[in-house]
C-alpha cells in the first residue's frame, strides 16, 4: 500500500522504515531536508513541498501527519485544503479526543476528507518492536488503512 508521511522524527521516520521493510510504498515530507535525504536513501519517495507528497500519491491518497501536538492541526488543515474528496488524512499524534472528532466532522463536511486519529506510541523501540496505536474513524476506511496498521503494530 502507499502512503504519505508528513513528520519525519524518530516516530515518524521509524514507521516509515517499518512499512518500507514490509513492502509498502512511502512519499516523506519534512521540513528538514536532511531527513528526508536519509529515507529516500533507504527507499523512501522523497517530497520536497505538501504539494509534491500529495503529488506523488496516487488517489485515493492517504496522508499520516506525525509532527509535534503544537502543530498537527495546522498541518492537518494544510494537507485537508489541498486534498480531494475521498482522500484520507491520518493524525498520529495524541492530540485530544475532542479535538479530533471536532477535526473529523469539519474535514468530512466542509472537504470531503476522511480522518482517522491514531494515537501512536512505540518510542525508541518501536521500529523493531512494533508501535500500539489507537485508532478511532469510520469503520470502512479503517479497514481500508488495515493492510498499514497491520505492518506497524507488534507481532
Amino acid at each position: 500500500m502507499q502512503l504519505g508521511m508528513v513528520g519525519l522524527g524518530r516516530m515518524g521516520a521509524n514507521l516509515v522504515r517499518r512499512l518500507m521493510r514490509a513492502g509498502h510504498e512511502c512519499v516523506v515530507y519534512d521540513l528538514s531536508e536532511e531527513s528526508v535525504r536519509i529515507l529516500e536513501a533507504e527507499g523512501a519517495i522523497a517530497s520536497s513541498s505538501l504539494d509534491d507528497l500529495l503529488a506523488k500519491l496516487t488517489p485515493p491518497r492517504a496522508a499520516w501527519v506525525m509532527v509535534p501536538a503544537g502543530v498537527t492541526g495546522t498541518i492537518v488543515t494544510g494537507i485537508a485544503e489541498r486534498m480531494d474528496a475521498g482522500d484520507i488524512v491520518i493524525d498520529g499524534g495524541n492530540s485530544n479526543y475532542r479535538d479530533d472528532i471536532e477535526r473529523a466532522i469539519e474535514l468530512r463536511d466542509e472537504h470531503g476528507i476522511h480522518f482517522v486519529d491514531v494515537g501512536t506510541s512505540g518510542g525508541v523501540f518501536g521500529l523493531d518492536r512494533g508501535f500500539c496505536l489507537m485508532i478511532g474513524g469510520e469503520a470502512e476506511i479503517v479497514k481500508y488503512l488495515e493492510p498499514v496498521f497491520a505492518t506497524i503494530v507488534p507481532g
